[in-house]
């Protein structure tokens, strides 16, 4: 059954939501939400990835984030970490953090490999050209689809060879990162070649930038939410380990339609 990877960011510069949930009680309070709705899991980031994003110190994400993962994993709510930083991913698994989601895939920080190894966590190792800053600069592609894979199987093997246990590892084909449009819509529709590396996957395409080119000019970010949950729905069909979202009322009700569908079938 796929998860639902419910989004939390503690910033206030995210695209869709910043500064929304930088307090404390705020951000513990639209989490627990996000449960109450069907999430699984609780993505907490402390640090924007938006397309031209700057890097945030790593102190400065830990003052963030932790407090909030203590406070939920002390609820009883399983938490991921959403950090390119090796002592941020510390730190998360001190306060509880089931899960570190790295989008530079370990190449923003080379302590990181070294972070996944001493905390045992699960590693979600995504797709990743180069600094948020200039991501845009990479999206230049043959094959995209191909290229993605081998990129991806290449951090796989750097990743075991610091000796990283292969049942730890989750790959995300990073939507939006590095991609145009076109490259994302390739992604998704060759998403069985990612699979065919033998680790889970995970998507987030949640509120991004390709999906509002679908939308009238000057449509609300919020509205890219319908089309997620159709990504979110296809995602499931094809076997992902989780959608990454924000809103998880219409994502839980999607993935409902996907289980009854497939339900139907074996009856």
């Amino acid at each position: 059954m796929t998860l639902i990877m419910g989004v939390l960011n503690v910033t206030p510069d995210s695209f869709s939501d910043g500064g929304l949930w930088l307090e404390p009680d705020a951000a513990v309070e639209h989490a627990l939400e996000l449960v109450a709705q069907g999430a699984d899991i609780i993505d907490v980031g402390g640090e924007s990835t938006r397309p031209g994003a700057h890097r945030v110190d790593p102190a400065e994400e830990r003052a963030r984030v932790v407090p909030v993962i203590r406070r939920l994993t002390e609820q009883g709510v399983t938490v991921s970490v959403d950090t390119m930083n090796g002592s941020t991913a510390r730190a998360a698994a001190d306060a509880g953090a089931a899960i570190i989601n790295d989008v530079s895939g370990g190449l923003a920080d080379p302590g990181m490999p070294d972070a996944v190894l001493e905390t045992g966590l699960q590693y979600v190792v995504m797709h990743w050209r180069g600094q948020l800053d200039s991501a845009d600069s990479h999206a230049v592609y043959t094959d995209t689809v191909a290229e993605v894979r081998s990129e991806l199987s290449a951090r796989v093997t750097d990743l075991l060879e610091r000796g990283v246990d292969p049942a730890k590892l989750i790959l995300d084909p990073g939507l939006g990162f590095s991609k145009n449009a076109s490259h994302n819509w390739q992604v998704l529709a060759g998403l069985r070649e990612v699979e065919t590396l033998g680790f889970p996957v995970l998507i987030g395409a949640s509120r991004k930038r390709f999906l509002g080119a679908l939308l009238p000019e000057g449509a609300p970010v919020a509205d890219r939410d319908a089309p997620t949950a159709v990504i979110s729905a296809l995602a499931a069909q094809a076997g992902v380990w989780a959608v990454r979202v924000h809103d998880v009322t219409s994502t839980r009700l999607a993935l409902d339609v996907v289980r009854a569908w497939q339900a139907g079938s074996d009856d």
